[in-house]
């Protein structure tokens, strides 16, 4: 296990492969754009989606996905929504010893799945593994020190993975949970998007860290209900990434929400973006999978409903406030 491909040239992927380069691995990044790709490979920036950067000479850039994935690692870093398509682009080229490490963060929108089961429905024969923290580009792109988890069912194959993904800057910690890695990376986008309207609106430090506790509580609760362990949560793929995707202008997500919460439109916000702000497609996503599972989610479906729904803000708010008094732990 030695050579890794990285499949999506965003922000993400390019800082991904930055990050293992500069460590001293060898990476094939794969960018949809050939203008991307050759930026990469002879500018040594991507200079669309991650200026600024200076990429490591170990780092090539490609157009080819069969030439990206003839690597023994693929780190799948395309938007959740665009998963399926990807993958079976890639389908002809897996082959039995390759591992695919899932690096976005979402919910099928089509099917209501997590992504790892949409890997494991196209490529049933292959070993998959998750990625996940509280991470900005910007920054593992940079070198600063982060953490993220590596979820995978299979102990030594997460060992192997740890070891090869992590460097003294990014350091990882182990999980055999891989549905727990993928609701908390998932839901903190939504749960973000939330906290951004709550200071968009003017309400107050004290109103946002009450909604982030809530949040936590909805994530445990799907998590629970699918089998998945509480206390995955409470690390890097929960916690951690809960805390910074809601604290910082950094977040995609935080900012929209922000935005939203000053009067903006949701078309306004995404038109002037060239990055995917996952937890808009998630927050639709979401609701199908907690309805299908019983939980109850009013953060989350109160985002949905004002994303995708039409419903007022300020409505909306009053109607979260106005919600019965329950124990603390439920």
């Amino acid at each position: 296990m030695k050579t890794i491909g990285v499949i999506g040239a965003g922000a993400w992927g390019t800082a991904l492969a930055q990050s293992l380069a500069a460590s001293e691995k060898e990476v094939r990044l794969w960018a949809r754009e050939p203008e991307v790709a050759d930026a990469i490979s002879q500018k040594r920036e991507n200079t669309l989606f991650l200026p600024g950067v200076q990429l490591h000479e170990n780092l090539e850039g490609t157009d080819s996905l069969a030439r990206a994935c003839d690597r023994d690692v693929l780190l799948l870093s395309v938007p959740a929504q665009h998963i399926r398509a990807t993958l079976l682009s890639m389908k002809r080229e897996i082959k039995d010893h390759h591992i695919i490490v899932i690096c976005a963060k979402g919910i099928e929108i089509e099917s209501g799945m997590l992504l790892s089961d949409v890997v494991k429905e196209i490529l049933p024969d292959t070993q998959v593994a998750v990625l996940s923290g509280p991470t900005f580009a910007s920054e593992i792109g940079r070198g600063l020190p982060s953490a993220v988890t590596i979820a995978c069912e299979d102990k030594d194959t997460g060992e192997e993975l740890a070891a090869l993904l992590g460097s003294r800057t990014l350091r990882t910690y182990r999980t055999d949970d891989i549905q727990g890695a993928q609701i908390g990376s998932a839901v903190k986008n939504v749960i973000a998007i939330a906290a951004g309207v709550i200071i968009g609106r003017g309400l107050g430090e004290s109103a946002r860290a009450a909604l982030v506790t809530r949040g936590l509580a909805e994530m445990g609760r799907l998590a629970s209900a699918m089998g998945a362990k509480k206390e995955t949560l409470m690390g890097m793929c929960g916690m951690g990434d809960m805390i910074l995707t809601c604290t910082s202008m950094q977040s995609r997500n935080y900012s929209l929400g922000i935005a939203l919460g000053e009067g903006k439109t949701l078309d306004d916000i995404l038109g002037s973006r060239k990055s995917v702000t996952e937890g808009v497609s998630t927050a639709k996503a979401l609701k199908v999978m907690a309805r299908h599972h019983a939980v109850d989610m009013p953060i989350s479906f109160a985002v949905d409903d004002c994303l995708n729904e039409g419903a007022s803000i300020d409505e909306t708010i009053e109607k979260m406030l106005a919600r019965p008094l329950r124990h603390e732990s439920v």
